[in-house]
C-alpha cells in the first residue's frame, strides 16, 4: 500500500515536470518579429529594458514599493506596461513618463517572495 502511494506520487511529479517543461519551452520561443511584442525568458525583439531598480517600502522595508526601469524605443500613447514579481503571482500596472521611463507600484509585494521580473509591454 505504501509503495503504491509512493509510485503514484512519483508518477504525478514526473507528469508535472513534463508539462511545465513543455510550457516553458513554448513561452521561451515566442517572438513576434513584425511588432514590438513578445513574451519569454530569452531576448525579445522590439523593446530593450535597462536600469531596473527595486525600491523598498520605507515603512516596511521587507516589501518592494516600486520597480522602475527604462524601455527603448519609446512606448506610443495608449500603450500599457505591466509587471509580475512572483511566478504565477499578481500583475502590477505601470505608468510611463516620456515614453521611456516606467514606474510600477507594487504595494504589498514581499521582497523575499520576488523570484521573477516579467514585463509585458503592449502598444
Amino acid at each position: 500500500m505504501f509503495i503504491r502511494r509512493i509510485y503514484k506520487i512519483i508518477l504525478a511529479v514526473a507528469a508535472l515536470l513534463i508539462l511545465s517543461t513543455t510550457a516553458y519551452a513554448f513561452a521561451a520561443s515566442n517572438t513576434v518579429p513584425t511588432s514590438n511584442a513578445g513574451d519569454g525568458t530569452n531576448a525579445i525583439s522590439g523593446y530593450a529594458v535597462t536600469n531596473v531598480h527595486y525600491n523598498l517600502d520605507s515603512g516596511t522595508p521587507s516589501n518592494v514599493a516600486t520597480v522602475t526601469f527604462t524601455i527603448a524605443p519609446a512606448l506610443p500613447a495608449g500603450g500599457t506596461v505591466t509587471i509580475q514579481l512572483v511566478s504565477g503571482g499578481s500583475w502590477y500596472s505601470c505608468t510611463v513618463a516620456s515614453g521611456t521611463n516606467v514606474t510600477c507600484t507594487t504595494t504589498g509585494a514581499s521582497a523575499s517572495s520576488a523570484n521573477n521580473l516579467r514585463i509585458v509591454i503592449a502598444q
